[in-house]
């Protein structure tokens, strides 16, 4: 005989979410990122901070929420991800305004960083030193380039971060489209247990 099924499933799992992990890391990068090359006083370094924050925060605030409405689980999902395309955008205006390249995104480098899937902020760092390093050593150049390839790696990490959180929202819609919500739920779980013998 099959599980009845639950009135309040199970829920608030996000800490083992993909897309919740890509963009806690995206989020104490960022924090690092603007310690070092954005202004203390600048409006950009804390808009920058706490969207890549809205992006961490709202994932888990969805997720735990999805336990008795689906739709405020895809509303937060979907605002995470808006929050880490205004990240994105940040740092892409950070390239652009220092004169500083924004790579492709079939530059090896950033296929390198993915490949490597740095679950910390320091092993970015060491990322960024290595990238730094080899590129000083071919150009035999004195310039620092540690904010671009940091920036860089952030949009590599970015990208990686929005594109499974896409995924994540399309999922939830289909899931939400074949099974309703809460007060579906509500209605069949009731249903099920008027119908059962006494």
């Amino acid at each position: 005989m099959p599980e009845p099924e639950k009135l309040i499933p199970l829920h608030g799992g996000y800490r083992k979410l993909k897309s919740f992990q890509v963009a806690q890391l995206a989020y104490d990068v960022t924090v690092r990122f603007c310690e070092r090359y954005v202004d203390r006083k600048s409006r950009t370094r804390d808009q920058m901070v706490q969207a890549a924050r809205s992006g961490v925060q709202n994932i888990a605030e969805g997720s735990q929420a999805s336990g008795t409405s689906k739709k405020t689980e895809l509303k937060l999902t979907n605002v995470a991800r808006a929050s880490l395309e205004e990240l994105r955008l940040d740092y892409e205006d950070f390239l652009r305004q220092r004169g500083l390249a924004q790579w492709p995104r079939e530059d090896a480098r950033r296929a390198a960083l993915i490949a490597r899937r740095c679950a910390t902020a320091d092993a970015m760092a060491d990322w960024v030193r290595e990238v730094h390093d080899k590129s000083t050593a071919s150009t035999k150049s004195t310039v620092s380039t540690f904010p671009e390839i940091a920036a860089n790696g952030a949009l590599a990490l970015l990208a990686v971060a929005c594109s499974l959180l896409d995924r994540q929202i399309a999922s939830l819609e289909k899931a939400f489209e074949k099974e309703g919500g809460f007060t579906e739920r509500l209605y069949r779980v009731r249903s099920e247990r008027r119908s059962r013998p006494s």
